[in-house]
C-alpha cells in the first residue's frame, strides 16, 4: 500500500504483488524498470537541472556524497507506509551500506495534505537538521508516529530524543510558527497556500515538495537512485529490504 497525494491509499499494483509473490521475480521487475530508463535518464537529469537554484537546506542526509550510489527518498512522517519503509529497509541501508561508504541516503520532505500534522512534522525535522540532530528526529518521528499523529504534540518526542541544549535551539527555530504548515496538494498549487504563521524552515520544505513534483511523485514513499552520476527511473512505492539489497549489490558489481 502507498499513501497518495490526496491522502487516500492505493495499491502498489504489480510491484507490490511481485514482491509478495517472490523476491526473484520482484528483483527482475524492479531492475527492468530501472535499467530500461538508463538511456533516457540524461535527458531527465538535464530537465531537472533547469529547475530553480537550490537553497542551502539543512542536512537531512546519511553518509558521504562520494558514495557510488545516491538514494533520494521522498517521504511523509505521518505516512504509515513511509514508517514501514524506514523501519524495515532504510535503517538497514544506513547500517549496512551507508556506514560502508557505498550509499549516500538523502531525505526529501513530501508532507501530504491528507495527513493533518505532516507539514508540522517536516518543520520539526528540518529544525533538528539545522542543529545536527536530523537522525535523532527522524527516528523519534517514526517511532512515535501513532502518538503525535493523534494529537499533534510532536515537540515532546523530539525533546526526548536529544540533549536539552540542542532541543532549546530547535525550539528557538520553531518559535512563532503555527499550523498550518506547507503540504503537497497538487503541483499547480502553492504549498504555502493558507500558511499564515510561517517557520524559517518552510522554504526548504517547499523546495522538497517541488522536487517531488518534478519526479512525478504520486504520494509517498518514492525514491530515486543515482549510480555513478546516472539517475535511474523513480520508484513510486516502497520495496522490501531483500529486493533493495539485491539491487544495490547488482549495481556495485558493475
Amino acid at each position: 500500500m502507498m499513501a497518495t497525494i490526496s491522502g487516500k491509499s492505493a495499491s502498489h499494483g504489480t510491484v507490490r504483488t511481485a514482491i509478495r509473490g517472490g523476491i526473484a521475480f520482484a528483483m527482475a521487475l524492479l531492475c527492468g524498470a530501472l535499467f530500461s530508463s538508463a538511456l533516457a535518464a540524461p535527458g531527465q537529469s538535464a530537465k531537472m537541472a533547469k529547475a530553480s537554484p537550490s537553497l542551502a537546506a539543512p542536512d537531512k542526509s546519511y553518509g558521504v556524497k562520494s558514495a557510488p550510489i545516491k538514494m533520494e527518498v521522498y517521504s511523509d512522517y505521518q505516512c504509515p507506509h513511509c514508517r514501514e519503509f524506514y523501519d524495515e529497509a532504510l535503517t538497514r541501508v544506513i547500517r549496512e551500506y551507508v556506514s560502508a561508504g557505498k550509499v549516500y541516503l538523502v531525505h526529501h520532505d513530501f508532507p501530504l495534505a491528507g495527513h493533518k500534522y505532516s507539514g508540522e512534522a517536516a518543520r520539526w525535522a528540518n529544525a533538528c537538521a539545522e542543529v545536527g540532530q536530523f537522525d535523532a528526529a527522524e527516528a523519534a518521528l517514526y517511532d512515535h508516529q501513532d502518538q503525535w499523529g493523534a494529537d499533534g504534540d510532536i515537540g515532546k518526542y523530539i525533546a526526548a530524543s536529544m540533549p536539552v541544549s540542542d532541543f532549546n535551539r530547535v525550539q528557538a527555530i520553531m518559535k512563532g510558527s503555527a499550523m498550518p504548515a506547507p503540504q503537497a496538494t497538487v503541483a499547480s498549487l502553492d504549498p504555502m497556500a493558507g500558511v499564515q504563521h510561517p517557520c524559517s524552515m518552510d522554504p526548504y520544505i517547499v523546495q522538497d515538495i517541488k522536487a517531488g513534483y518534478q519526479i512525478g511523485a504520486p504520494g509517498t514513499p518514492d525514491f530515486v537512485i543515482t549510480y555513478k552520476g546516472q539517475s535511474l527511473k523513480p520508484i513510486y512505492s516502497s520495496v522490501s529490504w531483500p529486493v533493495l539489497k539485491q539491487l544495490f549489490d547488482t549495481l556495485l558489481k558493475q
